[in-house]
Order: structure tokens, then sequence, then C-alpha cells
């Protein structure tokens, strides 16, 4: 594998400009989130954060958490406190390219990293297709509905800011193709997970490296063989890099380069949607997982 230079991934160049100032980091306590949920304050915890900020480990280690168990830093003692509720939690997925079926190593399904946690919203499409915003908004609905049934917490998982947004905020395109606000969460407690631009650098690039060997471009082939590779290139990063060096129409050099610059955008975006979420009005508790 060709090693490059680090600074050719970094996204000090033109059209990326610096993260702005990183908010203040707090310390969330899964035991008054558990009794909040059991007072009816909050209906949903979402977990959400850029590409490579901890974000899934996070939400796993917080419904390790909610039941009284090891995970997030100090949640032991508190949950064990007596007259702290304890809740099984499940993770409801909010990433756009998880939901296909195939697409494992590219979209960071990291499947492994949920244990005996439950999770949802995760290969509920075939590759190729082109699930919308409708369709997940309405698949989220029935699925925390469904969560929610049967005693356990929701938390929503993610980084595709328009996904979160259609879960949580009743974000409606057209009044007839939306579902209905009632059916949607109404109290939502956002946790941010927080990481410096160098960290953030750092770990996408490394990321990228480890996908590279755990054999992402082997998956791109395989799907090649049922996807049209125009179907591919359509899901971005990682499916159209790869899938034009497959092609032949880029370089490994040109596309590991290529392919890092546009996650870094990707997860600048990330930061400036979650932050403009700030801007109008949505509470969200930034933590260093």
């Amino acid at each position: 594998m060709n090693q490059l230079n680090r600074t050719q991934l970094l996204p000090d160049r033109p059209g990326v400009p610096p993260m702005a100032q990183l908010p203040d980091p707090e310390t969330v306590d899964p035991a008054a989130l558990a009794q909040a949920y059991a007072r009816g304050e909050t209906d949903l915890i979402c977990v959400l954060g850029p590409t490579a900020s901890g974000k899934t480990r996070y939400a796993v280690q917080l419904a390790h958490a909610l039941r009284g168990k090891e995970g997030v830093p100090g949640a032991k003692e508190k949950a064990d406190a007596p007259g702290t509720p304890s809740f099984p939690a499940e993770i409801l997925s909010a990433d756009s390219r998880q939901v296909y079926v195939g697409m494992d190593i590219g979209t960071g399904k990291d499947l492994g990293e949920y244990g005996d946690v439950p999770y949802h919203l995760i290969d509920i499409a075939p590759a190729g297709s082109r699930f919308n915003i409708y369709q997940y908004q309405a698949a989220f609905a029935d699925a925390w509905a469904d969560v929610r049934r049967r005693g356990a917490v929701p938390i929503l998982c993610g980084g595709s800011g328009l996904y979160i947004e259609s879960a949580t905020r009743a974000y409606r395109f057209r009044k007839e193709n939306g579902v209905p606000p009632e059916r949607l969460p109404q109290k939502v407690y956002y946790i941010g997970t927080l990481v410096t631009r160098e960290e953030r650098v750092e770990r996408i690039d490394r990321r990228l490296q480890e996908r590279l060997q755990e054999g992402l471009v082997e998956e791109i082939r395989t799907l090649l063989q049922t996807v049209p590779a125009d179907d591919l290139i359509y899901y971005g990063l990682e499916y159209k890099f790869v899938t034009q060096y497959v092609l032949g129409q880029l370089s490994y050099e040109e596309m590991v380069i290529c392919l890092g610059n546009a996650i870094h955008q990707f997860a600048k975006r990330q930061m400036t949607w979650f932050r403009g979420m700030e801007r109008d009005g949505v509470c969200i508790h930034w933590v260093r997982p």
C-alpha cells in the first residue's frame, strides 16, 4: 500500500475553511437521563457528531450505563444508587448509507461495536437502490415507537444531519409526504461527540488506511458485480472514489488523496450543520467521548 505524506490529507487548503472554535465539553449523567426518561421528560436520546468522532462507541456505552452496566465514566456508581431506574436501551441509526445491505466497510457499520445492544435502521434497503428521506422518516417512526412499546430507551445515533432532523424535528419536505409530527419524538435530549480538529484529522486518516486494509476495494469490486457503477458513485465518498479507481479513472494514490480530502470536507460540513441546529435553538450537550 502506498504511504502518503500526511500533509496531503490535511484540510488546510483553498475551499476548506478552518473549523470554528469548539464548544465547551460537558459531562452527561446517565442516571439523570434514566430518571428524566422515567418521568417522561425526554422520549429520545440523540447522539450525533462528525465522522470519526466516536459517536457509535459512546452510544453503546451510554446504552450499557442506562441499564446499570459500566460504560460511560461514572455511570455504574450512579446507576446502582438506590431509587435510580435502569432501562434496556436500543440504538437507531441515523446514517444515510448504512441502510444499504452489503455496503459495510465503506459506511463504517462496525456492527461488532454494538455487542449485545440491539440496533435498528441498518441493512434495510438493497445496495443500488435510492432510499430517500421520506422512507427513512417513516422507518424511524415505526422503529422508535416499537422500541418504546417494549419499554426500552431509544438512542438515535449518527452523523447525517438531514436524517437526524427528519427524525427529531418533524422535518417535512412536503406536507402530504411527511410523517405526522405526533408520530415523532417531541422531547429529544441531544448529545454531541466532540473531538478537536487535530484529533479528527488523525482519526480520519488512520481509519481510511484501516478500511483499505480491511478490504474496502474488494467490497466495491463485489458490489460492482450487481450494482451499476453510476449507482455506487451516487453514494459518494468511499463508493465514488474507489469505484473510479476500480474503473481505472484514478490511480491508487489519486484515489486515496481525493477520498481523504472529501472525507475531511464532509466532516467539516457535518459540524457546520450541527452548529446550525444550535443557532436554530437546539440544545446539544457536547461531550468528550
